[in-house]
């Protein structure tokens, strides 16, 4: 696989080492002269100085080649600008921007790019996963952090406690994954029953989050309708 990356930060510079020992061919592109100097020494390769949206340097990174560009500067909009050219001047499959500003990530979508980093959301997640204390929260983040690892404790007051897996409401864009019992874990079946102290792996996006953690809060036992 043949991979270029725009911008030889920490993101970039970890990106390219860590790439690299798998095996993949890869090229950086970074403005700064002295960051260049400083990351072909560091990392023993050929580093490209010059503007990642300049298509003369695109083409000397070997974009024709690139299975795969990660536009990772600390600059939203140049980020943006790449990973529209690399699709629409040199069809590159796959398109990788970094994010800095959350409210940027609906357009960045509309206007066409692959996938979006956004570190900002990803540490708020874990920040919001080390001090909830709710029954409901995240543990880990997918997907540029809008696919989520959900986990659900089943205590005493659950309207879980009890269900059989089948029995639940669940909405569409959740998986229910596995149960996490007494240091065993349980992949989940339709007659896998939930027991107290149980915790519940699920895999959501955000919206089934908020539903999730809304009906574990609603009081009341919630099971599938059967039409059968």
């Amino acid at each position: 696989m043949k991979a270029i990356i725009i911008g030889g930060g920490k993101i970039g510079y970890h990106l390219l080492l860590t790439l690299r020992e798998r095996g993949c061919e890869v090229t950086l592109v970074e403005k700064d002269m002295a960051l260049c100097e400083r990351i072909a020494e560091e990392a023993g390769t050929d580093v490209i100085c010059g503007d990642g949206t300049d298509l003369g340097v695109l083409r000397q990174a070997g974009i024709a080649r690139a299975d795969v560009v990660a536009a990772v500067t600390g600059k939203d909009e140049e980020n943006l600008v790449v990973c529209q050219i690399a699709k629409a001047g040199f069809d590159i499959k796959k398109s990788i921007a970094r994010i800095n500003n959350p409210k940027n990530i609906p357009m960045f979508r509309a206007l066409g790019v692959d996938q979006t980093v956004c570190s900002t959301q990803v540490i708020a997640d874990l920040i919001e996963f080390e001090f909830d204390k709710d029954v409901c929260r995240i543990v880990q983040t997918f997907e540029r952090g809008s696919m989520l690892l959900v986990e659900a404790r089943i205590d005493e007051g659950s309207p879980w406690l009890g269900s059989f897996v089948r029995d639940l409401t669940l909405p569409q864009d959740c998986v229910l994954a596995s149960v996490l019992r007494a240091e065993r874990v349980i992949y989940t079946r339709g007659d896998t029953q939930l027991c107290l102290g149980d915790a519940v792996l699920i895999v959501a996006d955000r919206e089934a989050f908020k539903e999730i953690k809304k009906a574990l809060h609603s009081g009341g036992k919630h099971h599938a309708k059967n039409e059968s």
